[in-house]
């Protein structure tokens, strides 16, 4: 089986001297990794493109006896500029990649993860401010994208606009949010605002490319980090803790 790709790169790392390992998400096949050999001194086949955060045509092979993956070119088609030069940029774009490798991406939802993970990294790269709950509310598109989407529109126990409530809690395990006089008493939720209602319903709703830098304030944005954390532990089982995601 051989086949090519655009490809958006994850991770590299060495497995010999001039033979390196690279993970990366392919539009049309999912998180994939793939043996290049030669990877880091062949610039004819690689072109010193074999780096994190790039987006490359790639081309890949199975291994004879299948248990493999081969990477036997690979051309790059962009990569980020301002990134690499600034370790904050560096940081939340890690924190992104690292969510996509512990969440995964199953070939059938690659082409949309793609897209996101695309835009994510212009947003981290081109925006003149980043701010610090962006890695959290990417972790929530993508879950949501991938079949974990809260409803956030409408009170699913009397049927009433959310945004029309002053207050509404948020039901983690439930994955969902109610308005106030719907909550049973002593369940457990979240209070929210309509403010940060609104930032988890258009970080939900949005484009990671319409999330306009300035249009949430911080408060709204750190009580919304809160809760998509609580959501994203409870639902996806994953947490972030010392410098990586790791299962619950």
């Amino acid at each position: 089986m051989q086949w090519s790709d655009e490809a958006l790169v994850l991770r590299v790392g060495k497995f010999r001297e001039a033979d390196i390992w690279v993970r990366f998400v392919s539009r049309r096949h999912g998180m994939l990794t793939a043996f290049a050999f030669g990877g880091s001194r062949s610039r004819r086949r690689f072109t010193g493109c074999l780096d994190a955060f790039n987006r490359i045509r790639v081309s890949v092979a199975a291994s004879r006896d299948g248990r493999f993956l081969n990477m036997q070119e690979a051309t790059l088609l962009e990569g980020p500029v301002h990134i690499r030069r600034d370790w904050r940029r560096q940081g939340v774009a890690a924190n992104c990649m690292r969510f996509v490798e512990a969440f995964g991406v199953p070939p059938d939802s690659s082409s949309a993860c793609y897209d996101m993970l695309a835009e994510m990294l212009r947003v981290i790269e081109d925006a003149s401010a980043i701010p610090a709950a962006l890695p959290v509310f990417f972790r929530f598109k993508l879950a949501s994208e991938q079949g974990y989407a809260p409803e956030l529109a409408v009170c699913p126990r009397c049927g009433s606009p959310m945004p029309g409530a002053a207050r509404t809690y948020f039901l983690v395990q439930e994955g969902t949010a109610c308005c106030a006089g719907c909550r049973a008493e002593g369940e457990s939720g979240m209070m929210l605002d309509r403010e940060t209602l609104d930032v988890l319903r258009k970080v939900k709703e949005k484009s990671p490319l319409e999330w306009r830098a300035g249009e949430f304030s911080p408060e709204a944005s750190r009580q919304a980090a809160r809760a998509i954390d609580a959501f994203v532990r409870y639902h996806v089982g994953l947490e972030w803790s010392d410098g990586r995601f790791r299962a619950m």
